[in-house]
Parts: structure tokens; sequence; C-alpha cells
């Protein structure tokens, strides 16, 4: 993977980890809707375009697209289940996000 592909990858994963840390900080407040519009915004499907996504697959390995790929459907469906506002619900899916990551950070290396 290009370096500069690379870089943007990271940052991604940044702005992801980032957009976890505000999603539970939400929870932990009972702020539901707000988690869901976070997840769905920023993790989710709808932003696969702000985050390049397109472009980047076409560098990245299949198996690491699969894993991504998981991973924003697993936020649209967090913020889904977020919306429906019961917490535990709520965590649980937000488990299958972290799960993806797990995943993909346990497999792939970019350095």
């Amino acid at each position: 993977m290009p370096t500069m592909m690379q870089e943007h990858m990271l940052a991604n994963m940044r702005d992801h980890l980032a957009s976890l840390n505000m999603i539970l900080a939400k929870l932990a407040a009972g702020e539901l809707d707000e988690a869901a519009e976070i997840a769905e915004s920023r993790l989710g499907v709808s932003s696969l375009e702000s985050h390049g996504a397109s472009h980047m697959a076409q560098v990245m390995p299949k198996e690491m697209q699969q894993v991504g790929t998981s991973m924003h459907r697993a936020a649209s469906n967090f913020a889904l289940k977020a919306q429906e506002g019961e917490v535990l619900p709520a965590y649980g899916a937000l488990a299958e996000v972290t799960a993806a990551c797990v995943a993909c950070h346990s497999a792939f290396r970019v350095r």
C-alpha cells in the first residue's frame, strides 16, 4: 500500500477510535440518539464516502475490505439499536463494531 494511502487509512482509524470514545460517552450519559448519530455519520455505512472508502478499497487486501465493511455495517446496526432507546442491546451492538476493529488489527499491519 502506498505511503500516502497508509497515512490516510491511519487517519481514518484514529477518527474511528475518537468516534467510539464519543459514542461511549453519549451512552454513559444516556444520550442514545446522539450516540446513534455519531455512529452512523462517522462509522456507519453512510460515512464511507467521507472516509474515501472507494479509493482505499483499491489498495487493500480483499480480507481487509471485508472486515472493514463488516465494521461499517455493524456501526449502522448499532445506530438503529441505539435509536430504539434500550441501552443494553445498544452496547451489545457496539461490541460487534469493536469486534471488527479487533479482528482487523489482529490480522493486518501497515508498517
